[in-house]
């Protein structure tokens, strides 16, 4: 059974930074996209992140400059380095991606994280 288990989130004062790991577990095929959503009280949830099993990244407008994604493949792992934060980057953080799972079906399919509370004081 595959699952996505986020770490690392808490409190921290504006201009902190933080580090999210997401790591997936179970009976893995691959790993293709890995993405981080987040969603704020009241609010929809949002794309954060995503990187491609290469290595290719995107971030929303909100986090370039400030958020960094990466990957470790050999361990399927996937990061969120938050720094300059935000009080409006408070929310729950979801870590998100689609695996085939070594196990029949060998079909790919979305998983979702548990999520990790961020908090960010003024």
């Amino acid at each position: 059974q595959v699952q996505l288990v986020e770490s690392g989130g808490g409190l921290v004062q504006a201009g902190g930074s933080l580090r999210l790991s997401c790591a997936a577990s179970g009976s893995i095929f691959s790993i293709n996209v890995m993405d981080w959503y987040r969603q704020a009280p009241g609010k929809q949830r949002e794309l954060v992140a995503i990187i491609t099993s290469g290595g290719a990244t995107n971030y929303a407008d909100s986090v370039k400059g400030r958020f960094t994604i990466s990957r470790d493949n050999t361990k399927n792992t996937m990061y969120l380095q938050m720094e300059s934060l935000k009080p409006e980057d408070t929310a729950v953080y979801y870590c998100n991606a689609v695996i085939t799972a070594a196990t029949l079906p060998k079909t790919p399919r979305n998983y979702w994280g548990q999520g990790t509370q961020v908090t960010v004081s003024p």
